[in-house]
């Protein structure tokens, strides 16, 4: 291949110690995944020069090759060539994916990793919860473990009580709002209950946290007019394959309500041409709903799938668009609606795609349709969810105001 692309330099790479005999797989595998010749050219110069540092350390084929060797390498870019030292990485992505990389001996894990592994393993194991939510969790219980200071003090986590709890909130406090707090308490109960449970700490020191008090009900739904979402629609250009994939994605957000996660995970698979069904896998209810592939929607996701070239292999509906090829995630919905958002010029106070879903909500409420059909849009689970977009219908709601009544009572005469 290199033969073909670089005629007069694939001899000095084909010819490069460690890399020379995967190099022209490794170019193969570079623009497999998306990335530009002109990219795979400074990548290559790249390789070079790792190759010829781990020759001068005395490591002469690929095969030698173990992880701590590519780190060295990757310092070594950093010092030397810091713009090309993340362009190192991808030679060691590839390794991988070739299965050529030794691979490292595991470490010794700390403490307070090994707690964390096990109380993981108990959330997904026993308590059931999605590998999505995990994050959260390991997130809150690494900063408490580093309050504790456990891989110093091994028994730190007999010595917990109300006060080290107390301080411990009060801390984190400083950083997050009062609905965030107490989502970081009710991971420390939870946490907590996990100790007791393993005779790590004595019962009872969940009880003995209080809980920030938030209002239910206290903020509106993030909405915006649905004249904005159609100009927001609109702003959007479809006149790249990026523009063609985003517009197909809020336009389905804003026509069916799906969440950023419902968007991502959506294949191929899940488009009934015939049927005109869409289903959606939803990943908050763990249900199925099927809803009506509608004509503009179905026209919508036709020109996206004729117009945008997509790699083999995959199945999902949305991909990225830069390299490396691969699966969208969630917070790339999110991205590419504030950079919209920022494009479009209008006035979207919301950072998160989700306003869309809010948005649709409401409009449906304005239109008349009932609270049952679309809390079974929405994939509610009881008519309590939907029932907070009531309260973003005000027109609607002024209607149904009652008159003051006028006074009974006689007016006070006054004597003359």
């Amino acid at each position: 291949m290199l033969t073909t692309l670089f005629p007069k330099a694939a001899h000095r790479y084909i010819s490069l110690p460690v890399f020379g005999p995967i190099i022209d797989d490794f170019a193969r595998w570079f623009l497999e995944h998306g990335y530009a010749l002109g990219t795979l050219r400074q990548s290559l110069r790249v390789v070079a020069f790792m190759a010829y540092f781990l020759s001068r350390h005395g490591i002469h084929r690929v095969e030698e090759l173990a992880p701590s060797d590519l780190e060295r390498c990757w310092k070594a870019l950093q010092r030397s060539k810091p713009a090309d030292a993340g362009r190192g990485r991808a030679i060691e992505r590839f390794l991988r994916a070739r299965g050529v990389l030794k691979t490292a001996p595991s470490p010794v894990l700390s403490a307070s990793a090994l707690q964390l592994a096990a109380y993981c393993e108990y959330l997904w194991g026993v308590r059931g919860l999605s590998p999505s939510t995990l994050p959260e969790h390991r997130c809150y219980i690494t900063k408490f473990l580093a309050y504790l200071r456990l891989d110093k003090n091994p028994h730190a986590l007999s010595m917990i009580n109300a006060r080290v709890l107390e301080n411990f909130l009060k801390k984190a406090a400083t950083h997050v709002s009062r609905g965030t707090l107490q989502h970081v308490v009710a991971v420390v109960r939870g946490y907590l209950r996990f100790l007791s449970t393993t005779g790590q700490t004595p019962p009872g020191l969940d009880t003995q946290i209080d809980t920030p008090r938030v209002y239910r009900l206290e903020q509106l739904p993030r909405s915006l007019p649905w004249s904005t979402v159609e100009a927001f629609l609109a702003s959007i250009l479809r006149t790249t394959p990026l523009g063609r994939r985003d517009y197909a994605m809020f336009y389905l957000i804003a026509t069916y309500g799906l969440r950023s996660c419902e968007i991502v995970s959506l294949r191929l698979d899940d488009i009934d041409w015939r049927a005109k069904v869409i289903r959606i896998q939803q990943t908050k209810t763990r249900g199925m709903l099927e809803l009506p592939l509608t004509a503009s929607a179905g026209s919508v996701l036709i020109d996206y799938l004729r117009k945008v070239k997509r790699p083999e292999g995959y199945r999902e509906l949305f991909l990225r668009m830069r390299a490396p090829i691969g699966i969208l995630k969630p917070t790339a919905v999110t991205e590419a609606f504030q950079a919209w958002s920022r494009r479009s010029g209008l006035a979207i106070p919301f950072q998160g795609a989700h306003c869309l879903r809010h948005s649709y909500a409401v409009h449906l409420l304005r239109q008349g349709t009932q609270l049952k059909v679309i809390g079974d849009l929405m994939g509610h689970r009881s008519a309590e969810s939907t029932a907070v977009y009531l309260r973003l219908s005000t027109e609607d709601l002024r209607d149904v105001g009652l008159a003051v009544p006028p006074s009974r009572t006689k007016p006070m005469e006054v004597e003359p």
